[in-house]
C-alpha cells in the first residue's frame, strides 16, 4: 500500500498563488498516475490533473489548464501542485491520489492523501 501526505494549502485572495505537496511513502514502486482532485460539500471529487511517474507526462482538467502546475520533487517520491492565478471557484478541498491508469475518474484511484483546505476569497 501507498501511503500519501499532504502539506501546504490554506486561505489566498483571488490572482494568488498557493502550492500544495504530497510525499509519498510505502510501496512506492506502486506509485504510476499520481493525480490531484478537488471537492466541495455537496459534490462529486473533481479531476485536478495528473503526472505520468513513469515519464513526468502530465494532463489537466480545463478548469485549470494553464493555471495549475503539477510536477515532480526529486529525489523525494513527491509531487507538488502550483497553483496560480486562483479563483473563489478554486475553493475547495485538494486531495492527492495514486491510481493504476492514468485516468481522470476517481475509481482506479486507490491511495488517497488525507485533503487539504484551500479557500480563494474574492
Amino acid at each position: 500500500q501507498v501511503q500519501l501526505v499532504q502539506s501546504g494549502g490554506g486561505l489566498v485572495q483571488a490572482g494568488g498563488s498557493l502550492r500544495l505537496s504530497c510525499t509519498a511513502s510505502g510501496r512506492i514502486f506502486d506509485l504510476y498516475s499520481m493525480a490531484w482532485f478537488r471537492q466541495v460539500p455537496g459534490k462529486n471529487r473533481e479531476f485536478v490533473g495528473f503526472i505520468s511517474w513513469n515519464d513526468d507526462s502530465t494532463y489537466y482538467a480545463d478548469s485549470v489548464n494553464g493555471r495549475f502546475t503539477i510536477s515532480r520533487d526529486y529525489p523525494e517520491n513527491a509531487m507538488s501542485l502550483q497553483m496560480n492565478s486562483l479563483k473563489p471557484e478554486d475553493t475547495a478541498v485538494y486531495y492527492c491520489a495514486n491510481g493504476r491508469a492514468l485516468v481522470t475518474y476517481t475509481s482506479v484511484y486507490d491511495s488517497w492523501g488525507q485533503g487539504t483546505q484551500v479557500t480563494v476569497s474574492s
